[in-house]
């Protein structure tokens, strides 16, 4: 058994700085308004802090592209800001998860633009360069994740610099020494300046193979470029290095593609503490068509591959204290619209599925707006979204003969930027995000589900959020055994055990009433969290559509 820290305990709450609140009138987002919600965020009963980068920045991927990691981009505030945010998270015991994106900086960073001068400039080798094997010919025939290829010629040269993602995103070299050190030191400062955890973005790109084969036809990129061959000798390094400056740093990695056995792999005493993966959201692919593109099509959710992904985790990581649990971030649309029933049953489908998830053995990351049950931002022109994919994908279902809401429905259920609309803390124009400046994303986003009236409301989504984050500070949730019930297709059902106390938990993924039969052994007066009255009669329960309920027994 790994030793205890405080992240074993920990609860995260994530906010998108750009959409949580706006404290200038401009319509962005900044850090005084992330301040100054400091004592609602600490009422919900989170412990931690994830936010997104609020580091200086070109801003071409709302900074993921660093032009300087150690300063604060004026969109969000002054380094005044920044020491005032520290003090007021350390007031409230709030820990803060610094978001690292270290696969590539921005062209406007100045290793980059010291790199450009030339092969001899010291800088160059922070990044990396091939030649073309003919006069405008490409190294390879990799391409790029936003679309294109991930080679660009530089302006006064002859080589090409790789960017995995967006040609402004140049890839940093890690096989270089003096990147590593530079890239440590830049943790080291972050470190003494306040924060308490980092979470390493997009890290499996880091180690590419530098013999730049190219891959087959119906390969993608990332075959080739994910978990080289001394990407754990990276990690390793970097993670002695800023435990050398202290100890308690929690390490987090985003391993997109990780399954159960690669998060065991990297989640080792000398690697991460915590992997972020997409591999449990388990869309049923099998009813997409060949006529469109896959990226961009909306399916539902396999329920029993998802059942088996979950199984497979949390039993790989049974001795540790989990998996990385989470419905919704930045990078994915909302999965309460996206997977249940927000039409219909809104409250039922946001409680339900946060029980689900939440109380099972890990840490929960809860993504701002969803403890009041945001849908998806509501897009009405493609071309209003980032995603390159957007337009291509409109452009072929209109040739099927989508109709325009059918494929913008469609759209707002698989971009990313469905998930970054504006916090909701009012009905009214602006939901309170801002006083009345158009805010930075174009899109409709309805308020009637909000921060203001659920507060109000004991039983609003809210509310069930402030008691089941309790419910889970409990040993039996954070540290107790995990078993996966055999029931039927849509229940999802489990034991917790811990010194002697039981805790079952049975949650309803459909729209239809269920019954579950021999093996409920609760009563009324064990049952501690539920989203409905509970029903039970002769070894039977009834659940309801998108229910949940919580039964905790010694």
């Amino acid at each position: 058994m790994l030793e205890n820290n405080w992240w074993h305990e920990a609860i995260i709450y994530q906010i998108y700085p750009r959409s949580f609140f706006d404290t200038t009138n401009n319509g962005i987002g900044d850090l005084k308004g992330i301040i100054q919600k400091l004592d609602y965020i600490e009422s919900l009963g989170v412990n931690t802090l994830w936010i997104n980068p609020i580091t200086a920045s070109a801003q071409v991927d709302n900074g993921y592209d660093s032009s300087n990691y150690t300063k604060i981009d004026p969109l969000f505030g002054t380094e005044e800001v920044v020491d005032l945010f520290f003090s007021e998270t350390k007031k409230r015991g709030l820990k803060v998860i610094y978001d690292f994106p270290l696969n590539h900086t921005s062209d406007q960073h100045m290793w980059f633009k010291e790199a450009l001068k030339g092969p001899d400039n010291p800088y160059r080798d922070y990044y990396v360069w091939a030649d073309g094997p003919d006069e405008g010919l490409y190294p390879n025939n990799w391409t790029a994740a936003f679309g294109g290829s991930a080679w660009t010629k530089e302006m006064n040269g002859d080589q090409y610099y790789l960017h995995i993602f967006k040609k402004e995103m140049p890839e940093l070299n890690w096989d270089h020494e003096p990147l590593r050190k530079d890239m440590a030191k830049v943790l080291n400062y972050l470190i003494d300046k306040g924060i308490d955890g980092i979470r390493l973005d997009a890290f499996i790109f880091i180690d590419v193979d530098k013999r730049f084969p190219d891959k087959d036809p119906d390969m993608e990129t990332q075959d080739l470029i994910e978990y080289g061959e001394n990407l754990k000798k990276y990690v390793k390094e970097l993670k002695a290095s800023v435990r050398a400056r202290s100890k308690d740093i929690f390490v987090i990695g985003e391993a997109t593609s990780a399954d159960a056995q690669r998060i065991d792999e990297y989640t080792q005493e000398e690697l991460l503490d915590g992997v972020i993966t997409l591999s449990h959201f388990t869309d049923n692919d099998d009813l997409k068509i060949d006529e469109l593109p896959e990226m961009n099509q909306h399916v539902p959710l396999d329920f029993d591959k998802f059942k088996r992904t979950q199984k497979a985790i949390q039993e790989h990581l049974a001795d540790r204290p989990g998996p990385i649990l989470f419905w919704n971030n930045h990078d994915r649309p909302r999965s309460p619209q996206k997977y249940g029933d927000m039409d219909n049953y809104r409250d039922e489908t946001a409680k339900m599925m946060a029980t689900l998830l939440y109380l099972q053995k890990g840490i929960p990351i809860i993504y701002y707006g969803e403890e009041v049950g945001m849908n998806n931002s509501g897009f009405e022109d493609p071309s209003n979204i980032s995603d390159n994919g957007a337009l291509s994908f409109y452009e072929s279902a209109s040739e099927l003969g989508w109709s325009h809401d059918k494929i913008m429905k469609n759209l707002n259920l698989t971009v990313r930027d469905a998930s970054r609309g504006i916090m909701q803390w009012s009905n009214t124009k602006w939901s309170g995000f801002t006083e009345d400046a158009a805010p930075w994303i174009i899109s409709h986003q309805e308020a009637t589900y909000n921060v203001e009236d659920q507060e109000k409301d004991e039983n609003s989504i809210l509310n069930y959020y402030r008691k089941l984050i309790e419910l889970k500070k409990q040993p039996l949730f954070t540290r107790g055994g995990w078993k996966l019930l055999d029931t039927e297709k849509k229940i999802y059902a489990y034991k917790r055990n811990y010194e002697g106390t039981q805790a079952n938990v049975f949650c309803n993924f459909s729209d239809e009433e269920r019954v579950i039969e021999n093996i409920v052994n609760a009563s009324d007066d064990q049952l501690v969290l539920s989203t409905h009255d509970a029903e039970l009669k002769d070894q039977k329960m009834v659940l309801p559509a998108y229910s949940a309920f919580v039964f905790v027994s010694e």
